[in-house]
């Protein structure tokens, strides 16, 4: 008998959150299930991860015992970092993040710590993928997500990912019968524009609460945004080495060693 795939979900929403709880009930459908995601929310934290307090790790109990839940103090990385090195006695087949209430298209995956804790595995040497679905209600509906999801999740588990890359998908939030299927895509050029609610406390002491839109500038139609927009689920294949490739060769041509930079 094949034993079932290993597979470790999380999320930045914390563990509550309705959209980890649909992408579990999907996952138990698939493989061995382990949950270790924040036990409150951790939404913009990026990769940041715990160094300064110390984490602490509870497992919970599952009536349905058809899966083991832990819930840990730090960020979502954190999370992944424990997972792998205290609590997994094994190396998962695969990890998910998510489904994220909220966009992680575009320049989002920067910010997001559903991707982070997606791209923290996929260091580890894990296939990970992280979801989202663009509503930001805590009481939205994540049906419409879950053939998708079973999908994507197959493919990987079956195909593999190429070496230093992990999957950010996001889900349009209209109903099943509206999308159109999956569109491979590369990340839109956007940006936030972003300003600040200046107020003050009762006592005089200002405080501020960040605020702003988000600006597409991309016109491209092979980017997630306009796949998004065209009601289709968008994939964007994502990678951590962070290099500038394109630029090396044009900055070895400055110069960076010239006669008089040296003693």
């Amino acid at each position: 008998m094949l034993k079932k795939p290993l597979i470790l979900v999380t999320n930045d929403d914390g563990i509550t959150a309705p959209g980890i709880r649909a992408l579990i009930a999907i996952m138990n459908t698939i493989g061995e299930v382990v949950v270790v995601a924040p036990n409150s929310p951790q939404s913009g934290k990026g990769h940041a991860i715990t160094l300064d307090t110390t984490l602490h790790v509870e497992q919970l109990e599952v009536p349905s015992q058809t899966h083991r839940e832990y819930t840990c103090s730090g960020t979502p990385a954190d999370c992944v970092k424990l997972a792998i090195r205290e609590i997994l006695d094994r190396t998962p087949d695969l990890c998910v993040s998510g489904i994220n209430h909220g966009s992680n298209a575009s320049i989002n995956v920067i910010y997001s710590g559903t991707m982070s804790a997606a791209i923290e595995a996929g260091i580890e040497g894990v296939p990970a993928i992280g979801f989202s679905l663009l509503n930001y209600n805590w009481n939205a509906t994540f049906e419409a997500c879950t053939s998708y999801i079973k999908t994507i999740t197959t493919q990987v588990l079956e195909q593999g990912l190429d070496k230093d890359i992990v999957l950010n998908v996001n889900f349009p939030d209209i109903p099943e019968a509206e999308i159109k299927g999956i569109k491979v895509c590369r990340q839109a050029r956007a940006n936030w524009v972003e300003a600040f609610d200046k107020r003050q406390t009762p006592q005089g002491k200002d405080y501020y609460w960040l605020t702003g839109h988000f600006v597409n500038l991309d016109g491209g139609e092979d980017t997630d945004e306009w796949a998004l927009e065209q009601h289709y689920v968008s994939l964007v294949p994502v990678q951590f080495d962070l290099t500038a490739h394109r630029s090396i060769a044009r900055l070895q041509t400055w110069n960076l060693n010239g006669s008089e930079n040296i003693e």
